[in-house]
């Protein structure tokens, strides 16, 4: 649960670097997904939807010509290799 918290608080975080006008509709849209996904206790499953978050993360990133590197400390959150 801790790890998603952190992975949730830097997608947050990362949102802030968006466009004024997109905000709202990704921070309701990271909201949503973590708060689904909030009872999961499987670790492996934790750790791939940890990978998702990163992976979406870093689209949204790009689709606006946001740096991805911005992301990486959610990388280091969710213990991903970037692929």
């Amino acid at each position: 649960m801790e790890k998603g918290l952190r992975a949730y608080m830097e997608v947050m975080r990362l949102v802030r670097r968006l466009p004024a006008e997109t905000r709202p509709y990704y921070a309701k849209y990271a909201r949503e997904n973590f708060v689904n996904y909030r009872e999961l206790d499987d670790s492996t499953s934790l750790s791939d939807l940890l990978r998702r978050a990163y992976t979406h993360t870093t689209w949204v990133l790009n689709k606006y010509s946001i740096d991805h590197s911005a992301a990486d400390k959610l990388k280091k959150v969710c213990s991903c290799d970037g692929k």
